[in-house]
């Protein structure tokens, strides 16, 4: 389960078809170093996003 803890290079190292719903939600610096370190709760602040959209998408 993902959770807004998780940082997205984690997401990504755990769930590799979550870097497609994430740029689906806007966020096309997946690969970035900020990523390494960038919780989801903070990634979706910093682009705007609904933290709790974009969880149940991830939760699929």
């Amino acid at each position: 389960m993902i959770t807004k803890d998780m940082t997205i290079g984690e997401i990504i190292r755990t769930k590799p078809e979550a870097a497609e719903v994430l740029m689906a939600f806007g966020m096309g610096c997946i690969g970035c170093p900020s990523s390494q370190v960038e919780t989801l709760e903070e990634a979706a602040a910093v682009h705007g996003m609904k933290l709790d959209d974009l969880l149940n998408a991830l939760n699929k």
